[in-house]
């Protein structure tokens, strides 16, 4: 890449003609106007653009170039480098002639088809795109010329989306009069982002197939070539199935402007990726930790992967070193022996969302899957948290309304499976309150409450509190945890109750600076009340009693400062959770082998694991480390106590002989009425039966679902 395109250094070519110049901004008047529709600006704002863009043109001379490939480097809360999104190893500039033309005409093909024919925008490549992408449903080309994307990468790291296209469009055309198209393509692709670290298709090519980019043979660079629109979705090693298809995208837009035959596309398709991992990556601390930051801070307005990852950027962050290396203790303290299952933490301030701490078992150089944020693990009777929110705020009170402990089934009609539920241990209780049946994780009562709540309500408060990303199925067997979530978000539903109902997006960035110390972005608070402080009070008050006489003692702190939790365990002790919190930091912990459906069985003494033993033993020894010598604080009182509502369940006159078999014969209520949140969405409680390819606490049609606290 020549250095003058990337530093911006005047180099005139020979003069255009003034027609040549005056039709180049007659383009650009037309692709003004077309990003102006597309954007929807309305006419008074293109006066107000016009206006002042005409006495404050941009130009090539007047802007500093950003330098290409610089550094952005990740910070710990106190300030501490956790390492850089990348270095100069992941970049590696080569020549035109370094090059493999596949790349080159793939490049083009998918990316900018009017490359040549273009004077650096192209009214007619937006359209295109636009049209292409309405038909695909999705994003498959970008409107911004190849030329625009080098600006954009060069010289701009953040601007208001207005600003920011308006100032690609002119200094593209003065970069058009500077260089050549050669020089511009192959600056372009010695700076685009590849994913993996890979900058520039030299860093790009020994990524994927340890080779140099002039070795790229057509199905290697058409994949590389299709890359840089989403890098992190088209990820070959984490998503081949995407990757190929996108492959296959370009293989179809090279065919389409003739740089390839209809045989060579369908050889190309055919042929499997081959992949070859590199060795062009960077090392960084908390790997898992700062690639979530990266990829968290790509989704912000203004800021794409490749200005995260290459744009000299200083992201400050929230994660507390002192509290990662003691929730990596607790686990290894609990956990000490290779060979025993992973284990998940991940901490969150209440009162902000800010994530503290987010550690796992797993090593990042090993396996790169991150078992706090990605995985979907269900949830057990950590879920029943969240059924319990939504009955309290329908005005069910907890402790006056009662149920039958006993073996249930449950068939809503003669077309559907019927659904059975029993204890963990086949001990049931008679008639008990909600309250006790949480203390002691009924699965039995819990079925019969989702049912009398409705599933679909139960759906909109998880997502309320803080299940944004995983699905969730409105059928009963949600409540006992038949859905698998992220212990990310479980933290974040946990921390929304902490902090008496007003929910916090989990963050982990603090803050984003440019290369000059410049503030990119800030502290944000977005706290927004999801639930009534006093159905979060409620809540808090049942799982604090939890903590002392149900399923959570294990997990009780030694300084017995005011602290709330809940255990979960699903069937065949496959995933055992513990979620709890005090009024400064929420905690969730997860225990299993998340590559293979297998129980925890005889783990370090532990004839079977469940929520109250070991995830229990982290929970505890990780929140007494963490809040050592800090002073207790209570949970604030609510200012809207809840409003108790008269309550009948339908299942209130349901018959029972014994307690203490679990193959008694129950006679089924009538079909179950429709239930209205009050203060929430309108949704009526669904009939709808598990699904039979729901495994924990909700199993197969005629079997007993018998799931652990």
């Amino acid at each position: 890449m020549p250095e003058n395109v990337g530093k911006g250094v005047s180099r005139r070519k020979r003069n255009k003609g003034q027609r040549k110049r005056t039709g180049r901004r007659s383009a650009f008047a037309t692709a003004f106007i077309v990003l102006a529709v597309t954007a929807s600006v309305t006419a008074g704002l293109l006066l107000f653009g016009a206006a002042r863009y005409l006495g404050d043109l941009p130009t090539l001379d007047a802007i500093k170039a950003r330098e290409i490939g610089a550094n952005s480097t990740v910070y710990a809360d106190n300030g501490n480098s956790l390492g850089v999104l990348a270095n100069d190893e992941n970049r590696q500039p080569v020549k035109s002639g370094e090059i493999s033309p596949w790349v080159k005409k793939g490049t083009v093909a998918i990316e900018d088809r009017r490359f040549y024919q273009h004077g650096g925008i192209d009214p007619q490549g937006i359209v295109r795109a636009m049209a292409s992408n309405i038909a695909a449903g999705h994003i498959v080309q970008g409107g911004s010329t190849l030329t625009q994307q080098l600006i954009s990468q060069i010289y701009i790291v953040k601007q208001h989306t207005f600003d920011r296209k308006i100032r690609e469009a002119l200094l593209a055309i003065q970069l058009e009069d500077r260089f050549s198209k050669d020089e511009i393509l192959t600056a372009y692709l010695n700076t685009v982002f590849y994913g993996n670290n890979a900058y520039g298709v030299e860093a790009a090519a020994q990524t994927y197939f340890a080779k140099t980019a002039k070795e790229l043979t057509l199905p290697e660079a058409a994949l590389l070539s299709g890359l840089p629109q989403l890098p992190s979705q088209y990820d070959p090693y984490h998503n081949p199935k995407a990757a190929i298809a996108r492959r296959a995208q370009v293989l179809q837009a090279m065919q389409e402007t003739g740089v390839i035959t209809a045989a060579q596309r369908r050889k190309a398709a055919a042929t499997p990726l081959h992949l070859k991992r590199g060795h062009v990556y960077g090392a960084v601390k908390e790997s898992f930790f700062v690639r979530y930051v990266a990829n968290e801070l790509s989704k912000e307005p203004d800021f794409g992967e490749a200005a995260v990852r290459a744009g000299g950027l200083q992201i400050h962050t929230t994660l507390d070193p002192v509290l990662q290396a003691k929730a990596r203790a607790a686990m290894k303290k609990v956990l000490p022996t290779p060979g025993d299952p992973d284990a998940a933490i991940v901490s969150i301030r209440p009162k902000t969302g800010e994530i503290v701490a987010m550690a796992s078992t797993r090593y990042f150089r090993t396996d790169q899957f991150d078992l706090t944020s990605q995985s979907r693990r269900q949830p057990g009777s950590t879920f029943k948290t969240i059924t319990l929110a939504t009955a309290i705020e329908q005005g069910i009170d907890p402790s006056a309304t009662t149920y039958m402990s006993a073996p249930f089934s449950w068939r809503p009609d003669a077309n559907s499976p019927t659904w059975d539920v029993a204890t963990a241990g086949g001990e049931y209780a008679g008639a008990v309150s909600l309250e006790n049946a949480t203390l002691a994780s009924d699965n039995t009562v819990y079925a019969q409450l989702a049912i009398d709540v409705g599933p679909a309500n139960i759906v909109d408060m998880a997502h309320r509190l803080g299940v944004r990303t995983s699905p969730l199925e409105p059928v009963p067997s949600l409540t006992l945890g038949a859905d698998g979530v992220s212990p990310l978000e479980m933290a974040t539903v946990y921390a929304t109750i902490a902090n008496g109902g007003v929910y916090h997006p989990p963050t982990a960035i603090k803050s984003v600076r440019d290369a000059e110390g410049k503030q990119l972005l800030g502290t944000r608070n977005r706290g927004v009340r999801v639930i009534q402080d006093g159905v979060a009070a409620e809540v808090t008050r049942i799982l604090g009693e939890n903590m002392h006489s149900g399923t959570g003692t294990g997990a009780l702190m030694s300084d017995d400062r005011p602290e709330a939790g809940k255990t979960g365990t699903t069937d065949n002790h496959t995933d055992a959770w513990f979620c709890g919190f005090t009024p400064t930091l929420a905690t969730c912990v997860w225990i299993g082998y998340p590559d293979e459906t297998k129980s925890l069985y005889n783990i370090e003494g532990v004839g079977a694991v469940s929520g109250p033993t070991l995830p229990a033993d982290i929970w505890h020894n990780y929140m007494d480390s963490a809040l050592e010598g800090t002073p207790p604080a209570n949970f604030a009182a609510p200012k809207t106590p809840v409003a108790w509502s008269n309550f009948s369940s339908q299942f209130e006159n349901r018959i029972v002989s014994t307690v203490s078999a679990p193959d008694l014969t129950l006679s089924m209520p009538p079909p179950q009425k429709t239930v209205t949140v009050p203060a929430a969405p309108a949704s009526t409680a669904t009939t709808a039966v598990p699904p039979t390819t729901t495994a924990p606490e909700a199993t197969q049609p005629s079997t007993t679902a018998a799931a652990v606290p």
